[in-house]
């Protein structure tokens, strides 16, 4: 049985997958010793509210999410009205430009923005979901002043628990609510949300002090125990180092992001490595992750909906040190947002509900991608694999998706092109579509190559060079379906 390691998921956060029954207590003890805990991530709740692994350091951003989701996690925790629901219940905000959270996959998706009068607000969109019946949230505001976003959620949920189906959990999500009752329900909700500010006074209103509060638990820390000047002279040896170093230079321009203080940076430590599952941390790693947030990042790591790890308060003149730091302890692949760069649920081999297995899928792939320059070349793709309909790899955003279904006892695995989970490099948050039969999982790896060898001939060149999701939406689906299907293993008479 596999012990000693925890799973990073695409809901940022960590499972522990091995504990005995006998010591579940004394594990959420620990827990709450360092304010962790790990109430309402199962079950018909509403669960953990994600954000941006950039939300408080992210230039694109427009206001920070964190104390709006903290205001939101303290409300919903042990919600007496709201902990049977139909299903569960999902939040998701950011407060950025570029939507890394993924907001419009999910029961409510929130997203920050500016009025023309310069006040600050929300876009709600409601009945996002993936699992057997994808749906893209629908738009319920476009702009909801942010003190009324609780009093808007309860208005949503009440109606969902009012309505909400429960005699099949197949049909129980908000999603399948919405699709049915359409223009219905968002009047429902809209007639409610009246009423409780009306009549019940808002009494969830969010002050302007409630935000101050809870904002002040998010202020910038001091790295390192140190003061260091907030401008890019602290980068200003970058240059040399990367000349010296090609493959430091690869990493800066793969795993290191901007930051919204220019003497900073984001950085990404990868988790996406031949023989070991996607998102899979051994416990040896996770001290190293410690460490290096220690003596990098102020102390703080954070866990990205893609299954990695981001410090947020990295000095640029620290970026050498850490990379070298990072590449010891095997974290420094540069591949992220590359193909290799994988989401994968794990499947057979863990999970009681899957049909098929993700992992040796997942590795496979890898296998056969393991050159940098080759990755380079083939750019920026998302590869997602799920295990079964439930998605928790995500399959449907993926730009490739692979799905695991079960054919008469036997494994078999769908493959989907050109979802999208919304960042500004895909488009608008999409479902992909299925191409033809289900492959083996022999066939997979040939699958995968025929299609990105598609991409490759027939992407535009011409000026920037078209990304893969940006070819499919070109081309259209057929050129990559028939190679798809001339890579399918054909029965061999002898």
């Amino acid at each position: 049985m596999p012990t000693h390691y925890a799973h990073f998921t695409t809901r940022t956060n960590v499972q522990f997958n091995w504990i005995p029954l006998s010591k579940a207590a004394d594990v959420m003890d620990l827990l709450a010793s360092v304010d962790m805990h790990g109430i309402q991530t199962s079950g018909n709740c509403i669960r953990n509210i994600s954000c941006d692994e950039r939300a408080g350091v992210a230039p694109d951003e427009i206001a920070d999410p964190r104390p709006f989701a903290e205001i939101m996690r303290q409300w919903t925790t042990l919600h007496p009205e709201f902990a049977f629901l139909p299903r569960k219940f999902k939040i998701a905000i950011t407060g950025a430009t570029e939507d890394r959270a993924a907001t419009d996959w999910h029961d409510v998706g929130l997203r920050l923005l500016k009025n023309d009068a310069g006040e600050l607000g929300f876009r709600v969109t409601v009945g996002g979901g993936m699992g057997r019946t994808p749906m893209i949230g629908v738009v319920l505001r476009d702009f909801l002043p942010w003190q009324q976003i609780m009093n808007y959620i309860e208005a949503v949920v009440r109606v969902y628990n009012r309505y909400g189906r429960r005699d099949n959990k197949y049909k129980a999500r908000i999603k399948i609510l919405v699709k049915a009752e359409g223009q219905h329900y968002i009047d429902e909700v809209n007639e409610e949300f009246r009423q409780i500010v009306e009549l019940d006074g808002g009494p969830h209103t969010i002050p302007e002090s409630e935000l101050d509060r809870v904002s002040a638990s998010f202020v910038r820390p001091v790295p390192n125990n140190r003061i260091r000047p907030s401008d890019d002279s602290a980068g200003s040896g970058l240059s040399a180092q990367r000349e010296g170093h090609p493959r430091y230079g690869r990493w800066l321009q793969r795993n290191v992001a901007r930051h919204k203080d220019p003497g900073m940076r984001v950085v990404t430590l990868s988790f996406k490595r031949l023989l070991q599952a996607p998102g899979d941390a051994s416990a040896d790693q996770l001290d190293i992750v410690a460490d290096l947030a220690d003596r990098f990042s102020a102390g703080e790591a954070r866990v990205t909906h893609e299954q990695n790890v981001v410090l947020p308060w990295v000095h640029a003149d620290d970026l050498f040190p850490l990379w070298k730091a990072a590449c010891d302890a095997d974290l420094a692949s540069a591949n992220v947002h590359l193909l290799t760069d994988m989401i994968a649920c794990p499947g057979g081999d863990f999970c009681a509900l899957a049909n098929a297995r993700s992992i040796p899928i997942a590795q496979a792939v890898a296998e056969r991608y393991q050159d940098l320059d080759e990755l380079d070349d083939i750019g920026e793709i998302d590869l997602h694999i799920s295990g079964c309909i439930n998605s928790c790899g995500h399959h449907h955003s993926g730009h490739i998706g692979i799905l695991g279904v079960d054919k008469d006892g036997q494994e078999w695995y769908q493959v989907t092109l050109g979802g999208a989970d919304g960042r500004t490099l895909s488009g608008a948050a999409q479902p992909g579509k299925v191409i033809g039969p289900s492959f083996s999982a022999l066939e997979i790896p040939d699958v995968v190559e025929a299609i990105l060898s598609t991409y490759r001939n027939v992407r535009n060149t011409d000026g920037t060079r078209e990304t893969f999701i940006q070819t499919v939406k070109r081309v259209g689906l057929e050129p990559f379906k028939a190679a798809a299907e001339s890579a399918r293993w054909k029965e061999v008479s002898l």
